[in-house]
């Protein structure tokens, strides 16, 4: 490690959280850092809470009980699952890079600065209901005024250079630096909405951002519960916006929804996610969530959309649920996009049942008794998406205004592949 990113180093931090329904954070407790791992305990202050209005709710049980003193972390985990969900992933990461080190590109290790550093350098309106500061008892957010979307794009091409931002931009993007994934992408609010907007890479050989509203259409005229998305275009350039589903307008204010990835759920960190399995999950969701038949069922049917449509990026971080203190309900669907192949065979990011991954609709059926269906509710279930699929490709092509060679590309490769469709 260089010696200005050992500067950097954080020992502690203190984790706000906004309880359910309201609008204003309390502190929760403090992360600190120990030999490599970073460990919780909740405040007194919050603990005195329990019982009380608005009463004090686990950060996420059964893991971080709400129980003084230092919480042991779950087996093979170096931090809490449920805090890792609320740090930036490597997209976030890179614009802390570039805020705190200057000129880096894309190469550049992750691990120059610490996990804690992440957690409170990227900006307030991160995913889900947490936030961390530096004080146990003065919120101060990190957040940006609402900048256009010209300067996003603007930001985010420098940062794909490794070019430093410009103090302007630095805010822009500074701002959305605290959500997950790889690609570019920022936070903005837009008449009373709150967006995630997804921007297309200077890497992209095809059109990533149509190819992704295209699906999430379809899977929403499929009947899903996804996440509403429409397309825009600023700078010449098409921009994705995605609704948040984690937020409530309240009082003039936002209220904010706590949620925990399947990663956190299946008790995995990164390093352990290729061990993610949809079986699993499906067994949590009949034991611990809300509405487990219909759950399960959704759950099953987005499976099974994945794999028609290309998206074999189905990791377990795409996938959450919301929690309330005692229940898991699941979000919804977001960061369905069809990925690139150039053969037909393919496999999903998450096993499927046993060790079988492969993105065929044959893996389905074969663990469709895990999601409480038979095999000819699940066969229904993929005769619908194909049929959706098939009857409403032109229609939605058209209003992504989908170029005819990106058509060509996608049809019978991404979308309905022929190895996707076996069934035997």
């Amino acid at each position: 490690m260089t010696s200005s990113s050992r500067t950097q180093n954080n020992k502690e931090a203190f984790v706000w959280i906004w309880l359910p329904g309201e609008t204003k954070p309390v502190v929760a407790g403090r992360l600190e850092a120990d030999n490599g791992n970073i460990l919780f305990n909740y405040g007194k202050s919050y603990l005195d809470r329990i019982g009380s209005q608005p009463a004090a709710i686990p950060i996420y049980e059964p893991e971080l009980p709400l129980h003084a003193g230092a919480l042991p972390l779950p087996e093979g985990l170096t931090m809490p699952g449920c805090i890792r969900d609320a740090a930036p992933d490597a997209w976030g990461r890179r614009v802390i890079i570039n805020k705190k080190l200057g000129l880096k590109g894309a190469d550049t290790d992750t691990a120059e600065l610490d996990e804690l550093t992440y957690l409170l350098e990227s900006g307030s309106d991160r995913i889900g209901a947490l936030d961390f500061q530096r004080s146990p008892t003065e919120y101060v957010p990190r957040s940006a005024n609402n900048v256009s979307m010209e300067e996003l794009i603007e930001s985010a091409e420098r940062v794909e250079k490794g070019v430093p931002l410009t103090p302007d931009l630095d805010q822009a993007l500074f701002h959305g630096s605290s959500i997950g994934g790889a690609r570019p992408k920022a936070l903005i609010q837009d008449q009373g909405k709150k967006y995630v907007a997804k921007f297309s890479s200077s890497t992209d050989l095809y059109s990533v951002v149509k190819a992704e509203f295209i699906a999430m259409r379809l899977a929403d005229i499929a009947g899903l519960n996804i996440a509403p998305v429409k397309l825009v275009k600023a700078a010449n350039k098409d921009v994705l916006l995605i609704e948040r589903f984690d937020r409530q307008p309240k009082d003039g204010n936002w209220s904010r929804k706590a949620m925990v990835s399947a990663l956190t759920l299946l008790g995995l960190d990164d390093m352990m996610a290729r061990y993610a399995s949809y079986e699993t999950l499906a067994e949590i969701i009949r034991h611990r969530f809300t509405d487990p038949k219909d759950t399960l069922r959704e759950l099953f049917s987005r499976l099974a959309f994945n794999i028609l449509c290309g998206n074999t990026d189905d990791h377990a971080r795409n996938h959450a649920a919301f929690w309330n203190g005692e229940s898991l309900t699941l979000t919804p669907a977001y960061d369905i996009c069809p990925q690139g192949r150039t053969g037909n065979e393919a496999s999903q990011a998450m096993l499927i049942s046993g060790n079988n991954n492969m993105s065929q609709l044959k893996s389905c059926l074969e663990a469709a008794n895990h999601f409480l269906l038979s095999v000819s509710d699940a066969s229904a279930i993929f005769t619908h998406l194909i049929g959706t699929i098939e009857n409403n490709w032109s229609a939605i092509s058209e209003e992504a205004e989908l170029s005819e060679v990106d058509k060509k590309l996608f049809w019978g490769r991404q979308f309905l592949n022929p190895y996707s469709t076996t069934t035997t």
